[in-house]
């Protein structure tokens, strides 16, 4: 059979549909082909050439559009038609690129019509305007990190070539003890005892330590290097905070999504964690519950700067998926099973870039030696598979409870590694019985001694 005649003998389910094929300079759009005059027209991506786009669509009474995720050149497109009132589809590349039987004579504008208007694409997932832009304020902060970090490098290569072996008495150089030093350094403090009298008292290394490591040669050269890579670290950082405070700006403004309560019950006490510079405000827990209705911090492996990441990536309602099924699929971590004749040949996740699904794999990483549920999950399912894919197995089970949490507004309870050994055997017993009572028998316990 002719897969291009089974496309054309398909219903219709879009039948007022349009497809784009955007570039960085001209954008391709084709309509319904039975309509009078050109069906095809090309528009250039100045904001007026889009709105003239838009006049030309509900000209033709274009009610639903299709476009594929084309880098960042589809957004000022996809916003500007759904203010304009389409129902707008951003579709996956790869969605269009396995459909059978495209025509070498058919641009791909209107490839992507028919296939939109037959029901053959699937739009991609995009969480509401809030939380995109939480999303960009919270892109643009990570990034800011990665491009301040070099310049952390580059101060301690600066030290050691003079000999300042700084990064071995002290466990970060931009602490509080190293970046006094550091500061007194570039100011012209070149004495090792004077450097080593702004050591910490909670520093491990002492004084003593710290005079020998300081005690090595001045180069101007270096010095210059230290100075300016200082500077640009301090610049970023100031940039951070800049950051912080247009994002807490934007918690403010948002609402609750559930009904809050006037006054809103404490927060536990926060969890040990680790005491990162790059960690959000204290007040963004508080935001996320006001927001969200629960407390995602509670949950075991998951801290603040990973719940804000989660939220901002995967929103707050939950109905846009359908079950938790799709939840876990759309963010890369249940396996993908390649099944011939009845048979799984092959099983996997699939590759993906999401931010959202990084953020389960570091809350999975963080509870494979703790004491909660998660952790005496993480360790059976280690010893079967091995550690890659017991992290997997991990953050897919973390996934699943804030899906949960989110979509039900329940609270976190974790019932620790010895409750969940305990339900892990009485599973186990009650299989063994069903499987005695298959086959003909009683289970009975042992009696004690």
């Amino acid at each position: 059979m002719n897969p291009t005649n089974s496309l054309e003998s398909m219903t219709l389910v879009h039948p007022n549909a349009a497809g784009l094929d955007i570039g960085s300079r001209e954008i391709w759009a084709a309509v319904r082909p039975d309509l009078p005059g050109d069906t095809v027209r090309r528009f250039a991506t100045f904001t007026p050439d889009l709105e003239a786009l838009a006049d030309w669509l509900q000209e033709c009474g274009v009610e639903t559009v299709a476009m594929e995720s084309t880098g960042v050149y589809w957004i000022p497109v996809f916003e500007l038609l759904e203010r304009r009132g389409f129902q707008v589809y951003l579709v996956n590349g790869t969605h269009i690129k396995y459909v059978p039987g495209r025509k070498s004579d058919i641009s791909d504008c209107q490839w992507i019509r028919k296939l939109h208007s037959l029901g053959l694409l699937n739009p991609s997932f995009r969480p509401d305007a809030e939380m995109r832009s939480l999303r960009s304020l919270l892109r643009h902060r990570a990034q800011l990190i990665e491009h301040r970090a070099p310049h952390i490098l580059h101060m301690q290569k600066a030290l050691t070539q003079m000999n300042l072996q700084l990064h071995h008495v002290l466990s970060d150089i931009t602490g509080q003890t190293g970046m006094q030093i550091i500061r007194a350094i570039v100011a012209g403090e070149r004495d090792p005892k004077v450097l080593a009298s702004f050591r910490h008292p909670n520093c491990r290394s002492s004084e003593e330590t710290i005079v020998k490591a300081l005690t090595g040669h001045w180069q101007e050269e270096l010095l210059f290097v230290l100075q300016q890579s200082l500077e640009l670290y301090d610049a970023y950082t100031a940039q951070i905070q800049a950051c912080d405070a247009q994002i807490e700006r934007l918690y403010a403004a948002i609402k609750p999504r559930w009904d809050a309560p006037d006054d809103l019950p404490d927060l536990p006490p926060a969890k040990n964690g680790s005491k990162s510079k790059n960690k959000p405000p204290d007040s963004t827990r508080q935001h996320l519950f006001r927001i969200t209705g629960v407390d995602l911090v509670s949950v075991d492996g998951i801290s603040a700067s990973l719940a804000q990441t989660i939220i901002s990536e995967v929103g707050t309602d939950m109905s846009c998926f359908s079950t938790v099924k799709h939840f876990c699929s759309w963010l890369g971590l249940a396996p993908r099973n390649d099944i011939s004749g009845g048979k799984i040949i092959r099983s996997r996740t699939l590759h993906t870039k999401s931010r959202a699904k990084q953020a389960f794999l570091q809350a999975a990483a963080s509870v494979t030696r703790s004491d909660s549920a998660f952790g005496a999950f993480y360790r059976r399912k280690k010893a079967q598979l091995g550690p890659m894919q017991a992290l997997v197995a991990t953050a897919h089970k973390i996934a699943r409870t804030v899906y949960f949490m989110l979509k039900n507004k329940t609270p976190y309870h974790d019932i620790g590694a010895q409750g969940y050994e305990q339900q892990r055997r009485e599973r186990e017993l009650r299989a063994l019985r069903r499987k005695a009572a298959k086959l003909g028998f009683e289970l009975n316990p042992k009696a004690a001694a």
